[in-house]
């Protein structure tokens, strides 16, 4: 009897994996209770924005198509980009430790770096549908006021806080990988960018009269920096009697270099982490 080889079916590359990976992740987001309430809140702020700026038309906002995008854009998009990394990135992977599903995961011949980075992309992917919304939004609302007349500032502006989403989901991840509890990796990331960061670098630039050059927060002032015209200098001095206060902003160059090193360390060690830590 003549018995036929059967080609054994092919493991998936790891690029094929990760698509696949992200595809289903982001999936379980699109279909989850939290992108929708996120993206309530984006909707939410975009329309209080709205009518504030048409019921009241303050001057800072209407003087000129900078002026409004600088105040429009400033007022909020750091919130949505942290709310974001933090609805998205927080349980990232503590969650498959918590809810012992990594196990179904881990079984197969896949990488766990790639399911790391299958994970972060769709975390990724679903934020910028909740950031594109209030982009959307802010662009409607100048083209109303004052055309297409939108300043080149804030296209930079705008790459500047895709930068930031890639680095705070970086970091999300990364404490996400340290923790096998989803509700203490989302809250202690919540409370480091929405206080500790912004409380760090407020004490070390005025108290200990110091360049916070070491903080993701200081870094991501560029998004607001670049819509003023003329770029704020570097280091500012006040004088008030005999107390003397230092403002320190980060030039252009210094916030991409940081938030680019955030992302690649803690990208970097959250992997290293994810792929040695037992499920047990």
């Amino acid at each position: 009897m003549r018995i036929e080889n059967v080609p054994e079916r092919a493991i998936p590359r790891s690029a094929s994996q990760l698509k696949t990976i992200a595809k289903y992740e982001l999936t379980n987001y699109l279909r989850s209770r939290r992108f929708y309430v996120l993206l309530a809140i984006t909707l939410i702020i975009s329309g209080l924005l709205t009518a504030v700026v048409a019921y009241y038309r303050p001057s800072g906002f209407l003087s000129s198509p900078l002026g409004f995008y600088s105040s429009w854009w400033g007022l909020a998009v750091t919130y949505i980009l942290i709310l974001s990394g933090i609805f998205f990135g927080g349980d990232a992977i503590s969650g498959e430790f918590q809810n012992k599903t990594g196990y179904f995961l881990v079984v197969n011949p896949v990488k766990r770096s790639t399911i790391y980075a299958g994970k972060w992309a769709a975390a990724f992917i679903a934020s910028l549908a909740v950031f594109g919304t209030f982009t959307v939004v802010t662009v409607a609302n100048g083209a109303y006021y004052f055309g297409l007349d939108v300043p080149y500032q804030f296209g930079l502006s705008l790459a500047f806080s895709v930068l930031y989403l890639i680095s705070i989901l970086g970091v999300t991840f990364f404490f996400s990988s340290i923790f096998k509890s989803g509700s203490i990796s989302i809250l202690v990331t919540a409370i480091l960018f929405l206080f500790a960061l912004p409380l760090t670098q407020s004490l070390v630039s005025n108290l200990a009269q110091m360049e916070p050059w070491f903080l993701i927060t200081y870094g991501a002032e560029i998004i607001g920096n670049v819509l003023k015209d003329p770029y704020p200098a570097h280091i500012v001095t006040v004088q008030l009697g005999r107390v003397t206060f230092t403002t320190y902003n980060a030039p252009i160059l210094n916030g991409i270099a940081i938030m680019a090193a955030y992302f690649l360390v803690c990208a970097a060690l959250g992997m290293i982490i994810f792929d040695r830590r037992d499920f047990s």
